[in-house]
């Protein structure tokens, strides 16, 4: 396996392991039914899980810096 591949394994899983988190920093309320979003809704739902993600790394990252000292 190249390390590109590698690579991306690797991101995919930190992906998955950090999801949990990321939905509960998130905080979106589930869908109602069968309530539809309009491609606006869902553009910023899709935004506030790409910042709520990259405060989910920083903070998983900040704390296994911070075990590990």
């Amino acid at each position: 396996m190249s390390n590109d591949e590698e690579a991306i394994k690797r991101r995919y899983r930190e992906f998955l392991d950090l999801m949990p988190l990321t939905i509960a920093i998130a905080g979106l309320p589930q869908s109602e039914g069968n309530r539809m979003y309009t491609s606006e809704q869902l553009e910023t739902r899709a935004q506030v899980l790409v910042n709520a993600f990259k405060l989910a790394r920083q903070t998983a990252r900040e704390a296994l810096k911070g075990s590990s000292s």
